[in-house]
């Protein structure tokens, strides 16, 4: 017996001494709330800051798991996918009756179920109490983990240790992995972000399964000990899986439903260059009046070594680059927006900005690049908004600002309608000085003019012609479109040849002053083409002392229109 006993001891020893990261000591739980979300619930943020703040208050004891889930989870047109094949079974157990819903352990709290009985789910007010409630019980099972990455492979290797200090009431439970996403901006209904809602802890993947790795043995002294190994695809649903983004949250369960406690961790990365920068992203622009912008970038550091400074070259439509010496102090997968100086450049109907960092390890993200318009334009000032409201009008708000972001008129406060369909509004007419101007119109439900009981819409017309571009409902939560109240001088009399030209005839140099882009040619009396000037714009000076003295014809062409004019050199 005492040889028995001996051998006991030294396994329950040996047991003891091969954890590595987990406590061996009795503790209490950890709380693992599910949140239950989608892109298109209006009072889902309203949650996720709930949930954040119970995070906030309790970082090394409360983890959270978003779980886009149900109707207001599918996608419209244009959003993002953040559904898993996971979701739909772990809601359909909680008697979920509304959103958000979170569940606390998937425990039943007495009086807060929103089912009113048994359910786990429970209304945003009432997370609070049960996660606190939560932290103050022990636990008979206590969890850790770590997690690496390695950054080339995209390999993920997870050790999860559970030691059990007590007894399991169960005969088996459940080890269950969540991998998650953070930082995936996209839309968010009730937001006020429109389409730059930051979402955080979004599971993306159970390494585990639905329900988990049954445990068979939950006595006390039985420790646990597992490493999972799962290669992270590029994408889930088409949206990208970001190295740097990811988390990882371990629970052991009793079954499908109550969380005994659980852990969670941040992946360190092996497998990094040690000098590899990027460019993360390239903010989109807006249609433009000047020929002049301040480009917004986002660089992040993939590699090993800090990045403190970085040459940022950029041009827009081939034009002469522009280089801007960053400074800074990013870490391995830190990022940055960055406002690079103005650059001036020739505003043509089509533009492209380009960005480029030096080679590095991974050339391939060393580029940039987006497309931008001209803004559409209108010479005349008598300005009309037409609104046409869905049933739903209290949602609708918009303002028109020009260059300085001055509003010039903002809208009404509208009401809702009694019944279906579609509600016209009285025209607001104005007259514009010349300028650039923006038409901000926002939905603060997230639907656009869509109220699913008829479709409203919006238009600006100058005098009584929609400016092209300038209409529209069907948008989430905001939409911006820019116009141009422009006076383009001599373009009222384009047809009759009466550009503004001068001296004619001279020595050989001619003033010409125009508005818009304007390609000018010079054919001579044989019919040759003898000079080519592209995309004029505002006063230019044209340099003809090169041509012999005599007739000549110049052609004026730009989006307007086309038009011929004598000139004469001297």
């Amino acid at each position: 017996m005492k040889k028995i006993t001996l051998i006991a001891l030294l396994f329950a020893a040996f047991q003891v001494n091969a954890q590595t990261i987990v406590q061996t000591t009795p503790q209490n739980k950890k709380v693992i709330l599910e949140e239950f979300t989608g892109v298109n619930c209006v009072w889902c943020p309203a949650g996720h800051t709930i949930a954040n703040a119970i995070k906030a208050s309790n970082p090394n004891n409360v983890f959270l798991i978003n779980i886009h889930v149900g109707s207001f989870a599918t996608p419209g047109v244009g959003q993002p996918d953040f559904r898993t094949p996971f979701g739909t079974a772990i809601v359909n157990q909680t008697g979920i009756a509304g959103y958000p819903a979170g569940t606390v352990n998937r425990t039943v709290f007495p009086g807060s179920a929103q089912n009113g009985t048994t359910g786990t789910a429970m209304s945003r007010n009432f997370w609070t109490a049960a996660a606190n409630q939560t932290i103050a019980q022990s636990s008979y099972v206590n969890v850790a983990t770590t997690a690496t990455i390695n950054a080339t492979t995209r390999l993920l290797t997870v050790l999860v240790e559970a030691y059990y200090t007590g007894a399991s009431p169960v005969a088996s439970n459940n080890l269950n992995v969540a991998f998650l996403q953070n930082n995936t901006v996209g839309p968010q209904t009730g937001g006020n972000q429109g389409n730059n809602y930051n979402h955080q802890h979004r599971l993306i993947h159970m390494l585990t399964g639905q329900w988990g790795e049954v445990i068979n043995t939950t006595s006390a002294g039985t420790f646990v000990t597992r490493t999972y190994t799962y290669p992270i695809p590029a994408a889930y649903n088409n949206i990208i899986a970001e190295m740097g983004e990811f988390e990882i949250v371990a629970f052991m369960a009793e079954g499908q439903q109550k969380i005994i406690s659980g852990n969670g961790a941040t992946p360190t990365y092996t497998g990094l260059a040690a000098n590899d920068v990027k460019v993360k992203q390239v903010e989109s622009i807006e249609n433009q009046c000047a020929s002049s912008i301040s480009p917004k970038i986002q660089i992040q550091n993939y590699g090993q070594n800090t990045l403190t400074t970085l040459p940022i070259t950029y041009s827009v439509n081939g034009g002469t680059p522009q280089v801007f010496n960053w400074t800074g102090n990013l870490v391995s997968f830190a990022k940055e927006t960055v406002t690079l100086p103005a650059i001036s450049y020739t505003l043509l109907n089509s533009n492209t900005l380009n960005i480029s960092l030096p080679a590095d390890a991974n050339v391939s993200d060393n580029t940039g690049s987006v497309t931008f318009a001209k803004a559409a334009l209108t010479t005349n000032t008598n300005i009309t908004i037409k609104i046409t409201l869905d049933r739903y009008g209290s949602e609708t708000s918009w303002q028109l600002l020009n260059s300085s972001n001055t509003p010039m008129v903002s809208s009404p406060t509208y009401t809702d309608a009694a019944a279906a369909g579609e509600y016209p509004q009285a025209d607001i007419n104005l007259t514009l000085p010349f300028d650039c101007y923006k038409f901000v119109i926002n939905d603060a439900y997230g639907d656009g003019m869509d109220s699913g009981y008829g479709m409203g819409s919006y238009q600006v017309l100058a005098n009584g012609v929609v400016i092209p571009g300038i209409e529209g409902g069907a948008f989430g939560s905001s939409e911006t479109r820019v116009f141009q109240v422009a006076n383009i001088l001599g373009l009222e009399n384009f047809n009759t040849n009466e550009i503004t030209l001068y001296p004619n005839p001279s020595n050989g140099i001619f003033t010409i002053s125009t508005q818009l882009p304007t390609d000018v040619v010079a054919i001579d009396v044989t019919g040759k083409e003898v000079f080519r000037m592209l995309n004029i714009n505002n006063q230019t000076t044209l340099n003809l002392t090169q041509l012999q003295k005599g007739l000549y014809l110049l052609k004026l062409s730009n989006e307007l229109g086309e038009q011929t004019k004598k000139i004469i050199i001297e």
